[in-house]
């Protein structure tokens, strides 16, 4: 702990310092390389899996059976030989929610043939019928969703834009902010497209939710950055890229404890909502809270602050600064 306190201090006053900055292209190698991945991968399994929320269709949820003690494969099968009976050629989705009950879901169904996969599930799992219950769900309720998600997400990005280009006087600091979001936004949705996991009403509110942390990130990391190069007179021997390497090296600490601080109880409700209380909008939300906390977390660092610096490489003052004697950086990479 205390090498750790040591390296915080060091990295705040400039003793030791990681070129965040100065291999900004290896960084958008990575980068480019996540959402590439994410976006190809997802592409290449057919898109989205989405949930019954936005496709529409049937479910049933079955309670109280001692099948799922024999395993998920065990009472998978179960549902599909179930449903099959009354609609051959289906393809049930079924997952198990907590320990002891069962959701099937299936394309929309009439009102007997409901009824019939009622049956046919509470005998295949012995258990009586009023232990199983149907619901049915439209289509357009998941439209109407997805719809207001977007519409969110736009609203969101111009006034955060607007918010940021006025706070720090620059819409280059706003830019670089909104690339890194949606670079955190691509990958996190992406690793759901390459896992095939399923989208739900519950995974888009973590989806949404992780914006306003990677912005969070992203706004600790440059008010550093704007306090930094606002120092920078001319006698000065930091050149622009320097002072923001500067900065990020001195909110490095608090922007990795911040993560941890939020990681953490992530992981316990993805570990609760998956393992404990089985698949639910627990996991959903969780699971999409914890790739995005990681995700914005390396993009706050990595991604935006060397890509501000991109943007303003060209600027006049810009390069007069950079034009200047230079410090010379020592072996701890040192630049004061």
């Amino acid at each position: 702990m205390s090498r750790f306190t040591q390296l915080g201090n060091d990295l705040y006053t400039g003793a030791r310092s990681f070129d965040f900055v100065g291999k900004r292209r290896l960084w958008y190698v990575i980068a480019a390389v996540f959402v590439i991945v994410s976006i190809g991968f997802t592409v290449l399994r057919g898109g989205f899996v989405f949930g019954i929320e936005f496709r529409g269709g049937s479910e049933f949820r079955v309670q109280g059976t001692s099948a799922v003690e024999e395993g998920n494969a065990a009472a998978t099968a179960i549902a599909i030989d179930a449903v099959n009976t009354v609609v051959a050629g289906s393809n049930p989705r079924v997952s198990i929610v907590g320990g002891d009950s069962v959701r099937v879901q299936t394309e929309q169904l009439t009102p007997s043939e409901t009824d019939d996969v009622r049956r046919a599930l509470a005998q295949a799992y012995a258990v009586s019928e009023s232990e199983v219950s149907s619901s049915f769900i439209g289509a357009t309720w998941g439209a109407d969703i997805t719809r207001s998600a977007l519409l969110a997400l736009v609203v969101f990005l111009v006034l955060a834009s607007l918010v940021m280009a006025i706070y720090f006087r620059t819409w280059k600091m706003a830019a670089a902010a909104i690339v890194a979001l949606f670079h955190d936004l691509i990958v996190t949705t992406g690793v759901y497209g390459v896992l095939g996991l399923e989208i739900t009403p519950a995974a888009v509110i973590g989806f949404l939710t992780i914006l306003g942390y990677s912005l969070y990130d992203t706004v600790v990391v440059f008010d550093k950055v704007r306090e930094n190069t606002s120092e920078d007179g001319v006698e000065s021997r930091r050149t622009f890229a320097q002072s923001v390497n500067l900065a990020v090296n001195q909110t490095l600490v608090r922007s990795i404890n911040t993560s941890i601080v939020a990681v953490l109880p992530t992981a316990s409700i993805l570990f609760i909502g998956s393992v404990l209380l089985g698949a639910g909008t627990l996991r959903d939300i969780a699971l999409a809270l914890f790739i995005g906390t990681l995700v914005g977390t390396y993009s706050s660092i990595f991604l935006a602050a060397p890509f501000y610096v991109h943007l303003r490489a060209n600027e006049p003052e810009v390069k007069k600064q950079g034009s200047r004697p230079r410090v010379v950086r020592t072996e701890s990479g040192a630049v004061r």
